[in-house]
């Protein structure tokens, strides 16, 4: 009988491919995956929503996004950002994509702001990527790529977090490993990561591509006077990142930034209705698949499949070394795909995954490698992990931009196949 997981990741892909709601994918992708695990389809709801519950926090984070974004793109700062990189940028894409790449990093290192700054910064330079004829795929994967390999090499930020997850669960599960020797483990598979974004942006989507000049439009001559209004939008930036890197929070954050508006009158009482719901407009169809995404995680957990999966591949191996370390990497490819976060994966593959390595005659760095990689493997690609929902939230602000065919398939190839490949190498030769 097929495994619920394998199944409903399955019937997600084919949904989503043929342009099915990604929403509506992920609940009826998530419910038949309940039933084909023994679930009854009551029991199977009841998990979704309860499962839904992880996720809040980081829906209502999507949604408070959208009301601070919406009400900073309201001042001259996003006029002001557009005519002084338009002016500097002298229709040079590839410094544009190399800045989006120094703010994508820097967003998960030294400033962990995360995703927040994607859905106020990437919107009013639409236009400008719009005349470059730049393509939406290209962008999409270097954000994504900057947000990935810096988890992966850097133990700084989210990076700190990640190889801290990694040393914990290998040693809490018989194999003790130093936090600051994963990003050794994972050097290999950051190099694939590299390989696969240079690919797409001067090989797969290189070639100049039209879109309609949609929502923003500057007069590219005009000098911005920054007045009370601008400097007050720019304090609550900045406030809003400080709240959330000490609060580690980004709701708090988020609120931090809206109250400055609020006193600052950058956000009208009486209208402060609209701007909620031109937020809600901008980010909420996000924000609701980030808690549909936890209701799936959570029927696959009740159906006791991730353990099956994992347990029976491990019985098929053997003793082979090359294909135990294949199998391992294709079910944290196929669990990240389904829960769509490689933090949560890896506590879930490690408990077996250490015994199984070390019977094997892996090394600890090799094992580490193989734990690291396959949690991070269907990050990328994911339809609701927050490394495609990012990218997504800034690129389709003018509606042309598909979330799947766009984010998803381009960064699930250019980085999910390098990943495999150099996961495989690096648990061989480490």
């Amino acid at each position: 009988m097929i495994n619920p997981l394998i199944f409903s990741v399955l019937i997600l892909t084919v949904l989503c491919l043929f342009k099915v709601n990604v929403m509506i994918s992920i609940i009826i992708s998530g419910l038949l995956g309940g039933l084909v695990g023994g679930l009854s389809l009551t029991a199977a709801m009841e998990a979704m929503l309860d499962g839904m519950g992880d996720n809040v926090e980081t829906a209502l984070s999507y949604v408070l996004l959208g009301v601070l974004a919406a009400s900073i793109s309201e001042t001259s700062i996003v006029e002001f950002i557009t005519v002084k990189i338009s002016r500097h940028l002298n229709n040079r894409k590839y410094l544009l994509l190399f800045l989006f790449l120094i703010f994508g990093t820097l967003s998960q290192t030294i400033l962990p702001v995360h995703i927040a700054w994607i859905p106020i910064v990437i919107p009013p330079i639409l236009v400008i990527m719009n005349s470059m004829k730049l393509d939406r795929r290209a962008v999409a994967c270097n954000l994504t790529f900057s947000m990935k390999w810096s988890y992966f090499v850097f133990p700084v930020g989210f990076g700190f977090i990640f190889h801290s997850i990694v040393s914990k669960a290998m040693t809490e599960n018989g194999l003790p490993f130093k936090a600051g020797d994963v990003w050794k483990a994972m050097i290999i598979p950051a190099i694939a990561l590299v390989i696969g974004w240079l690919i797409s942006i001067f090989i797969s989507y290189r070639k100049p591509r039209d879109y309609e000049q949609r929502n923003f439009e500057f007069n590219m001559d005009y000098e911005i006077q920054f007045k009370r209004k601008e400097w007050f939008a720019i304090f609550a930036i900045v406030v809003g990142c400080v709240v959330q890197i000490l609060t580690q929070s980004m709701p708090l954050g988020c609120i931090a930034g809206i109250i400055i508006l609020l006193i600052s009158g950058n956000i009208d009482l009486q209208n402060a209705d609209a701007k909620i719901a031109h937020g809600i407009r901008l980010m909420g169809s996000l924000a609701f698949i980030m808690l549909v995404a936890g209701g799936f995680a959570k029927i696959i957990i009740e159906t006791g499949s991730l353990d099956t999966l994992v347990a029976s591949s491990i019985a098929l191996v053997g003793n082979n070394k090359f294909l135990g370390a294949l199998v391992m990497l294709l079910i944290g490819l196929a669990i990240t795909m389904g829960i769509g976060t490689s933090f949560g994966t890896i506590p879930i593959i490690a408990t077996l995954y250490v015994p199984f390595g070390l019977k094997l005659g892996f090394s600890p760095l090799a094992i580490a490698c193989l734990v690291g990689t396959a949690g991070a493997l269907g990050d990328a690609g994911a339809p609701a992990s927050d490394i495609t929902m990012g990218p997504t939230s800034g690129l389709n602000a003018d509606k042309q931009h598909n979330h799947i065919w766009d984010t998803c398939v381009p960064t699930f190839l250019h980085f999910n196949i390098p990943l495999l490949i150099a996961g495989l190498i690096a648990a061989m030769i480490l």
